[in-house]
């Protein structure tokens, strides 16, 4: 029985945690092939290559650092290629993505991302990081309007079973608000078709207006909008991972599957987050077979990704979008909690919240990256204005 629980509470929150990364971005990966003119098959094989890279990096790192480590397609980075490719085609734009891999593994393999990440104190890191999910819980509440049934069944079952099953409460949120829909005719499977997807690949050309169009603005979104929440992601539940090792990783499997479509793949952070609650298992050390289980419905999705676009686009949104923000109310409450952990600081963490929960994106760059560059601003002016006071 305790292993039948086990399993079912490592599971679930890697199953969550796919379901919720695969429905936020297939959409963008799909608009960007087109835009590429590729077709169907393209995507298709683009997610197969991102699925495989993602299932066994995060099998692999979490095996053998013991620590629950995510990898995921970089979805800032998807919604900024729809733009940002445009005027080239899908071979310059493979070459543009080996050429951002390569970035990523050098600022990995010459530590220098890490002995950036490391300046960055614990509580304005914990702020950005509620910051970035505190949106998804305030989205549960506004779907009450559009979905006043399946979101009530799931939000209702989430704080009873959070009470007297809390193992078993993001199980049966998903049973629960999969059941409503169904039953109220919300789930439409009529134009599924099981198909296996191959991969495709495609032939690099490299250009030096692909690189500054597509390389450089990629590697700056993926380092800046991923991985650093998703290093932050790691600390704020006391995690200690050998950043640049993992860095390095993921750049190099970059370079590897570029040429089938690999655009770009990186520290998850919000799916990451549902792994790593006390749900999961009360015991933080055990928490990576979470992210073992992620990376094996990674594989499945790869794998299945034809059939499963289908299947997700027959899911109501609502459910996804609830899922998601219930799964996180957790991990909101505690790194809200140790961002004002410092009352020295609060300042800068409150500063650093309101940011990156914001919508602001200057030069493609969105909110997580100038919320940490608010709070580090706001503790620099006040530790200036405290040293003249004193002298």
């Amino acid at each position: 029985m305790l292993k039948i629980q086990n399993f079912l509470n490592w599971a679930t929150p890697g199953f969550v945690a796919v379901l919720i990364g695969m429905t936020s971005s297939i959409a963008l990966i799909y608009q960007m092939v087109i835009n590429l003119g590729g077709d169907s098959a393209i995507v298709s094989s683009w997610l197969l290559v991102l699925g495989l890279a993602m299932g066994i990096t995060s099998i692999g790192l979490s095996l053998y650092y013991k620590i629950p480590i995510l990898i995921a397609w970089s979805t800032p980075g998807a919604a900024l290629l729809i733009t940002s490719t445009q005027g080239f085609n899908i071979n310059e734009a493979i070459g543009a993505f080996i050429i951002c891999a390569v970035f990523i593994f050098f600022s990995g393999i010459s530590g220098i991302f890490e002995r950036v990440i490391n300046q960055i104190p614990q509580p304005i890191a914990n702020a950005m990081l509620a910051g970035i999910l505190v949106n998804f819980g305030i989205e549960v509440f506004n779907l009450f309007e559009h979905n006043l049934l399946i979101i009530a069944s799931m939000l209702v079952s989430y704080l009873i079973t959070k009470v007297f099953i809390p193992k078993f409460s993001m199980l049966i949120v998903l049973i629960t608000g999969a059941s409503f829909a169904y039953f109220g005719d919300l789930v439409d499977f009529s134009g599924f078709q099981w198909q296996m997807s191959q991969l495709n690949y495609i032939a690099p050309q490299f250009s030096m207006s692909a690189i500054i169009s597509i390389s450089v603005p990629l590697f700056i979104v993926t380092m800046a909008s991923q991985n650093v929440p998703g290093v932050a992601v790691l600390y704020a539940h006391n995690y200690q991972p050998k950043i640049s090792e993992i860095i390095s990783i993921t750049g190099f499997s970059n370079i590897l599957i570029a040429p089938f479509g690999g655009y770009a793949i990186n520290l998850a952070a919000i799916t990451a987050a549902i792994c790593m609650s006390t749900q999961v298992d009360k015991n933080k050390n055990k928490r990576y077979y979470a992210t073992i289980f992620a990376g094996v419905f990674y594989i499945i999705m790869g794998l299945c990704a034809a059939s499963l676009i289908n299947i997700f686009d027959a899911l109501p949104t609502a459910f996804i979008l609830a899922l998601a923000g219930i799964a996180l109310f957790s991990t909101i409450a505690s790194s809200l909690n140790q961002a004002l952990s410092q009352p020295a600081l609060s300042e800068a963490t409150i500063i650093t919240f309101l940011v990156t929960a914001s919508d602001l994106v200057l030069f493609n760059i969105g909110s997580a990256l100038w919320g940490i560059i608010a709070g580090v601003i706001t503790l620099m002016v006040q530790k200036s204005a405290n040293k003249s006071c004193s002298q």
